[in-house]
């Protein structure tokens, strides 16, 4: 295959993907106290749900979508969740059909990928790049962390948060939300843990979460202790919220956190993903490492109230 050729494949490729997403993203207009915004939206249901990114619309007293058909129509929030940056919302119109979901644990570093959204108000925007980075973390404005963010070349711009992060297939794999600076743009992935909280907000509006309140970084631990944790690394305690489950267990500032609920634990990304709703209220061991010796405490998870 010569240049021309390969640029030819390319081409047709990206307009592939342009053809089977873009009827199905809309142009998303917020009203809220403070004033206007925009951002995209992608149709996933046959019944008008759209997702989003939480941030989008964060504070909304007023919802429209639009789409490329030329359809207008007012939408609402079904749910929002803040500590994944995703939304649920429904048009109050029949839209176009739902986008087909990829799996984003099945990208590789390399692979081509579509961004389709409205940035700064020019809708029907359509960028390609390729997948710079995978397993990326960003934090939220909650101060929690999205892990598996997909890192891309792919240009974005404001207005394409919310928007769809496409492979060669035109599936959907992530939910662009974020600039980080040129050529570095940032998307959600949609994998199972995503599907999932897709799923409770379009079932309950809300997700539900476990917490400890403790945080931590990641600590390289001695030949014996890393023996005996079966791992090379933990989660040293650097903070420990006042009469929270952690406290209230005997946590301490400068313990080693090496597993929780026989699960070893290599950094906070691992505890956090243990904090799920089935978490609140369960009786929990956690071995800790204290002053060369293994310590086990047993917590009881609360759920976590987001301001």
């Amino acid at each position: 295959m010569d240049d021309q050729e390969a640029l030819d494949a390319y081409s047709s490729t990206v307009m592939r993907v342009a053809q089977i997403v873009l009827p199905s993203v809309a142009a998303v207009s917020v009203r809220t106290r403070q004033g206007a915004g925009a951002g995209s939206a992608s149709v996933i249901t046959s019944e008008g749900h759209l997702l989003t990114s939480a941030h989008v619309v964060e504070g909304a007293i007023g919802l429209e979508v639009a789409f490329p058909d030329g359809t207008v129509a007012a939408a609402s929030v079904i749910g929002a969740d803040p500590l994944s940056d995703l939304a649920v919302l429904r048009a109050d119109v029949d839209t176009p059909p739902p986008l087909t979901m990829g799996d984003a644990s099945k990208l590789g570093v390399g692979q081509l990928v579509v961004a389709l959204g409205n940035p700064r108000g020019f809708s029907g925007s359509v960028t390609a790049g390729i997948v710079s980075a995978l397993g990326r973390s960003l934090p939220t404005r909650s101060g929690r962390v999205i892990d598996e963010v997909i890192q891309t070349d792919a240009a974005l711009n404001p207005g394409n948060s919310g928007g769809v992060l496409a492979d060669s297939a035109g599936r959907m794999v992530g939910v662009n939300t974020a600039v980080a600076g040129v050529g570095l743009g940032l998307a959600v992935p949609i994998n199972a843990t995503t599907r999932e909280i897709i799923d409770t907000l379009r079932a309950s509006g809300r997700v539900r979460r476990a917490w400890l309140g403790i945080a931590g970084s990641t600590v390289p631990l001695g030949p014996d202790v890393a023996a005996k944790a079966g791992s090379r690394v933990g989660m040293q305690v650097v903070s420990v919220v006042p009469e929270s489950p952690a406290a209230v267990a005997g946590a301490r500032v400068g313990d080693i956190v090496l597993s929780l609920d026989g699960v070893t634990i290599a950094d906070p990304t691992a505890l956090q993903r243990h904090m799920v709703e089935g978490a609140i209220g369960r009786r929990m061991e956690m071995t800790l490492w204290r002053n060369g010796a293994l310590v086990d405490v047993v917590v009881l998870p609360q759920e976590l109230r987001v301001r």
